[in-house]
């Protein structure tokens, strides 16, 4: 049943994200409903404060008043983080709860799906998808953590830099 879980927005009082988490997380763990609600989410970024001249990292929200549950909706699921203390509703239209889109998940980095990727920096790569495809480039930076690549590329006899995402190149094989 895990397998036709999606993300659900959940709406909360602002400040309460975290208390709603661990208590959708901990009712979940009592009534063994593992398999209705697969994942608590709240997104966060790493920021740099200067403050008095001393520099800290600090994790900020990225949606304040806002937590991602990854859960089969059904009646049972619904109702448990509905009646969470401090859950005002769920993000759709009339409170009838929508589902993210695989892209929006994606673009929100919630699920992290390993990457792994058979050439480095040097190597060259053949452009498999886009408008540059069947282009033969050189790999000249990686960074799969923004799900980028760069690839230089000869277009009308220049060295041109061009920036695709990792499954848009694949590396060339010598026959």
């Amino acid at each position: 049943m895990a397998g036709n879980a999606k993300w659900y927005v959940v709406h909360t009082y602002s400040g309460y994200e975290n208390t709603v988490a661990a208590t959708i997380e901990k009712t979940v763990e009592n009534r063994k409903l593992h398999d209705l609600i697969c994942a608590v989410n709240i997104p966060v970024e790493t920021v740099v404060e200067i403050k008095d001249g001393k520099k800290k990292e600090v994790e900020r929200k990225i949606f304040p008043g806002y937590v991602l549950v990854k859960m089969v909706m059904t009646d049972e699921s619904w109702h448990v983080v509905r009646n969470t203390r401090g859950v005002t509703g769920f993000v759709g239209p009339a409170s009838k709860p929508v589902p993210l889109s695989d892209e929006e998940v994606a673009n929100l980095g919630v699920e992290k799906h390993e990457l792994v990727i058979d050439y480095k920096v040097g190597d060259s790569v053949k452009i498999i998808d886009g408008a540059l495809e069947d282009f033969v480039g050189v790999v000249d930076e990686i960074a799969l953590d923004k799900n980028k690549i760069r690839v230089i590329v000869s277009m009308f006899g220049r060295e041109t830099p061009v920036e695709l995402e990792p499954d848009q190149v694949e590396p060339v094989t010598e026959d």
